[in-house]
């Protein structure tokens, strides 16, 4: 599966709250009606903007294998967004919808 379909496949779970696709650090994206972007995909895992301190962001770190997005690899992680590997994939779609319902 490539990137592409993965997020048309979130935007199609997700559709109905007015979800379209863009492109952040050049992957993939998706963002709301506000045209704000909550989540992408990097190197194979999903980053999405939960939020430091919101229940779905230390649920999401709690996880095992996840960390927070490093988009650079340089140590600068972005503190309100996880990003959560392949291996979580079946729950994908619960944590964009949680990233977009956090205020930006």
């Amino acid at each position: 599966m490539t990137d592409t379909d993965v997020i048309d496949g979130l935007v199609t779970q997700l559709g109905s709250y007015g979800v379209r696709t863009s492109q952040l650090f050049g992957k993939p994206a998706l963002k709301d009606v506000e045209g704000k972007t909550f989540a992408c995909l990097h190197d194979g895992a999903l980053a999405c903007r939960l939020g430091q301190g919101t229940q779905a962001h230390t649920e999401a770190m709690a996880m095992g294998d996840t960390h927070l997005f490093d988009p650079s690899g340089q140590g600068r992680p972005m503190r309100d967004w996880v990003s959560l590997p392949e291996a979580h994939s079946a729950r994908w779609a619960e944590f964009a919808s949680a990233a977009m319902s956090v205020p930006h």
